[in-house]
């Protein structure tokens, strides 16, 4: 079998180096990839990021099956496009990736399906967001209603950092098109998870639980990120927790999505808050997998993944049982110097250690030049290490990232935290 992943990220290195070690593979292709996908013989890059590009290239190489990483193509119908020809491809269409590429439609969907999120409203004039700020007080949360690549959120804790953020947004036009209208909602506390499920239009199968981080710096400072470390499993996700977050808003949210006429396909994440009595909210939709917690969620899978892919797409993944390594993957995110605002590119990389069964570093922002590996982007490596703990998954993993060396790289020291401070 030919697979194709799209995609240049972590979480793209991740689901092909799983999808590797099926037995019924022939080649993986990644669409763009980066340069750890290029760099192992068992994967092969292809230059096409145009969905109906790729939808040629599928046809052409006779492509079995392709999987979507990220949410731009997703946004742009590539799964439309590919199942025009007749092309299996696992993801949500163009209408159901509203769920992430919307905030005001993942908001008013919830509100209409009685799914537990923030009370919020959306605004397109920047007056009215203004005077509800200012009625609402802070901490309050401002958020663009497109996709802004992971930038598109402030938690404000004062009212000038709401206001701001309002003017960044609506005024300065900072994000774009994202921005031409804002979703201000309560602000939740509590402890934040990652959960993750793929669905095949009606069956639900969860995948392991997991945490990130969101904050560039340890003890949760600095500005948001994309993520800089993630874990899985998730303590905090105990079964009975578990239990509800499927009954409250995973189940919900696919039965929803049906009634409304755009049935759900692909992996579907949701961003949770979880507050100090144990209840659990809807933080945001994603339309993908988390990155970076794809990275230990694909270090733990045990179960052939093209066998699961392939009943994703035939509908039929109540057949699917799910294999999980027993052990803790912790992944932590090493990023370029500038991140978040400006990453600095063309920085050399060094000091990668083999591969081992209790470490692997996947690839993001790199590029192969030449027989040099350099920097290409923000999060430029997610070095993931497995233990029988999570301090021994840590050890692996910072043991693997104090050898790699780039100029000013960053990562926080303290992956894992809130799991090492959990009782029992």
């Amino acid at each position: 079998m030919k697979i194709l992943v799209v995609g240049s990220g972590g979480r793209e290195h991740a689901l092909a180096w799983k999808l590797t070690q099926s037995e019924r593979i022939q080649m993986v292709y990644v669409a763009p990839g980066n340069g750890g996908t290029a760099m192992d013989a068992r994967l092969k890059n292809v230059d096409i990021t145009d969905p109906a590009w790729l939808a040629q290239f599928a046809l052409k190489e006779g492509i079995a099956l392709t999987v979507v990483g990220p949410e731009v193509p997703l946004a742009a119908g590539i799964v439309n496009i590919f199942r025009e020809h007749g092309l299996k491809i696992f993801g949500p269409t163009k209408e159901a990736a509203q769920l992430e590429s919307s905030k005001d439609f993942a908001k008013a969907f919830m509100k209409r399906h009685r799914i537990p999120t923030a009370s919020y409203q959306t605004f397109s004039r920047l007056a009215d967001a203004h005077k509800y700020i200012d009625q609402k007080g802070a901490p309050i949360v401002i958020k663009a209603d497109g996709l802004a690549a992971g930038k598109g959120v402030v938690v404000a804790m004062t009212l000038e950092e709401a206001h701001a953020a309002a003017d960044m947004m609506l005024s300065d036009n900072k994000l774009g098109d994202a921005g031409a209208r804002v979703v201000i909602e309560e602000f939740l506390e509590g402890e934040e998870a990652s959960f993750i499920v793929m669905v095949d239009g009606k069956n639900i199968l969860p995948l392991a639980t997991s945490q990130d981080h969101k904050r560039l710096k340890d003890n949760d400072e600095g500005p948001n990120t994309g993520g800089m470390g993630a874990y899985s499993p998730a303590p905090i996700i105990t079964p009975s927790l578990h239990a509800r977050v499927m009954r409250e808003i995973i189940n919900p949210t696919v039965l929803g999505m049906s009634k409304d006429g755009i049935p759900f396909t692909g992996f579907l994440y949701a961003g949770l808050m979880i507050d100090a009595k144990g209840n659990p909210k809807t933080l945001e939709f994603n339309c993908r997998m988390g990155d970076p917690e794809t990275q230990p969620i694909m270090a733990r899978l045990k179960t052939d993944l093209v066998d699961v892919m392939e009943h994703a797409v035939d509908g039929t993944l109540d057949q699917v049982h799910l294999e999980w390594d027993r052990r803790t993957a912790l992944g932590v995110v090493m990023a370029a110097a500038g991140y978040p605002d400006a990453p600095h590119k063309g920085d050399v990389i060094t000091g990668i250690p083999q591969e081992s069964a209790d470490c692997i570093t996947f690839h993001a922002g790199t590029a192969l030049n030449g027989d040099k590996l350099t920097t290409s982007g923000g999060r430029v490596l997610c070095v993931v290490g497995l233990g029988d703990s999570v301090k021994l998954a840590q050890k692996a993993a910072y043991t693997a990232v104090d050898q790699i060396h780039f100029e000013g790289a960053q990562f926080r020291r303290d992956i894992g935290w809130r799991a090492l401070k959990r009782p029992g």
